[in-house]
């Protein structure tokens, strides 16, 4: 029978911006099981000043009193191994629950980064009340601009293969990572290539709503808890080319992803992975389905603030299979 997990962050539960094949996972479930993560965002230069009225989550602040190794931007929660899983499979994530995990969040931008750092040299913080109630977000610019909240997780992945070492959560790559695809939110489904014994899956970057792009750097970066289902499909994963990179589904469409710091680039990778996705599902040849995503599949620009920038592209559900 399945088991429910709970995964407090803590300085011995977190990963600050890395992943590594040589990470010990914090716990080991069976497939089938949910895993409750509670994630936790942001470093003490972005945190909110005294007298706000926004409090630090105790959890937040315990992992900055430590000062944990800290590689990339981001605080990850994990990583969780699946039994059974092995290189060449596939793990099966279903998102079935998102919570905010506190009633404030930020966006920023600072020098050097963002898409338009030769225009805003300089560093800025907003600190954006969040209402789980209401469900939105009011942003303190103007007279105020509120904005409905549709919270996912900005990185969610496995253990990347052993001989890259540990690597920055800043870019997105074939193991997933920062993919910032606000589609893969609650009730959505994250397929990942596995690479190490266990899969080793971990999950940050909180983001309580975000435009495509995420053009700044930051989307509203928050502290939130996902429920995590891991299933396992054995073989079909990292050797099979219909999965190479991270491919998503939800209700309405079936996702393909491409990343690459070339935009181009990026965009062909999305497209070779969404027709090869199509080719796998139906008696199409690789020209038919070429064309179909021409006339059928929607590519929207994930984000491109990440080194590796990102293209999904969006096939509607019912219209081919």
């Amino acid at each position: 029978m399945p088991t429910t997990h709970h995964i407090a962050p803590t300085p011995s539960t977190i990963r600050w911006g890395a992943f590594d094949a040589s990470f010990a996972p914090v716990k080991t479930v069976d497939p089938g099981d949910l895993v409750v993560l509670e994630c936790v965002s942001g470093a003490p230069d972005v945190m909110p000043p005294p007298g706000s009225g926004m409090k630090i989550p105790d959890a937040l602040a315990a992992i900055h009193a430590a000062n944990p190794p800290r590689l990339g931007p981001h605080i990850l929660t994990g990583p969780v191994a699946v039994k059974g899983a092995e290189p060449g499979d596939c793990l099966r994530v279903d998102i079935e629950k998102i919570e905010l995990g506190a009633d404030w969040g930020f966006c920023a931008f600072r020098p050097l980064f963002g898409t338009l750092p030769e225009d805003f040299p300089y560093k800025r913080v907003l600190h954006i009340p969040a209402d789980a109630k209401a469900g939105t977000c009011h942003v303190p610019v103007g007279g105020g601009v509120t904005i409905p909240l549709s919270p996912f997780f900005g990185v969610m992945g496995v253990a990347p293969p052993a001989e890259w070492g540990a690597i920055s959560t800043k870019e997105p790559r074939a193991h997933g990572g920062n993919l910032d695809n606000k589609e893969v939110g609650e009730g959505a489904t994250l397929y990942l290539p596995v690479f190490v014994e266990g899969a080793n899956f971990s999950a940050g970057d909180g983001h309580g709503v975000q435009g495509d792009g995420e053009v700044c750097i930051n989307a509203l970066e928050i502290c939130l808890t996902g429920h995590f289902r891991f299933g396992l499909e054995k073989g079909g994963g990292a050797r099979d080319p219909i999965l190479r990179f991270p491919r998503a589904e939800t209700k309405t469409h079936y996702i393909s992803m491409g990343m690459h710091e070339d935009l181009d680039l990026a965009m062909k990778q999305a497209l070779r992975e969404m027709i090869a996705f199509i080719v796998s599902r139906s008696n199409l040849s690789a020209a038919d389905a070429y064309q179909l995503c021409s006339l059928a599949v929607d590519f929207h620009v994930t984000q491109t603030v990440n080194g590796e920038k990102g293209v999904h592209g969006l096939l509607k559900k019912g219209l081919l299979f």
